[in-house]
C-alpha cells in the first residue's frame, strides 16, 4: 500500500526506482522500507533514510541507489506526508 501523500503527487516506486546506474533491487528495497516505515507510523524523519534498517540496504544513505535529484525529491514527499499526517 502506497501512502496516499506518494500516490496523490504521482510519486510512486517506478517514479523513483530505476533512475541511476545502482542496483534496482536495491532501489525497490530501499523505497519499500520507506512505505513501510510511513504506514507503520504516519510519518518519517527523513535523517532516518541514513539510519539501520535504511543503511543495510544503502550504507552511505539514500545518495548510493539514488542520485540527488530524485533524493530531493524523496525527501520533499516525505516532508510532505508528514505535514499532511493527522495527530
Amino acid at each position: 500500500m502506497v501512502p496516499a501523500a506518494f500516490a496523490k503527487s504521482g510519486s510512486t516506486c517506478s517514479h523513483f526506482v530505476g533512475l541511476r546506474g545502482g542496483s534496482v533491487v536495491a532501489q525497490i528495497r530501499f523505497f519499500g522500507m520507506i512505505i513501510e516505515h510511513l504506514t507503520d507510523q504516519g510519518t518519517m524523519d527523513p535523517s532516518l533514510l541514513y539510519e539501520p534498517p535504511f543503511t543495510d540496504v544503502a550504507p552511505t544513505g539514500p545518495e548510493q541507489v539514488f542520485d540527488e535529484g530524485h533524493v530531493a525529491q524523496l525527501f520533499s514527499r516525505i516532508q510532505e506526508i508528514n505535514g499532511s499526517a493527522v495527530a
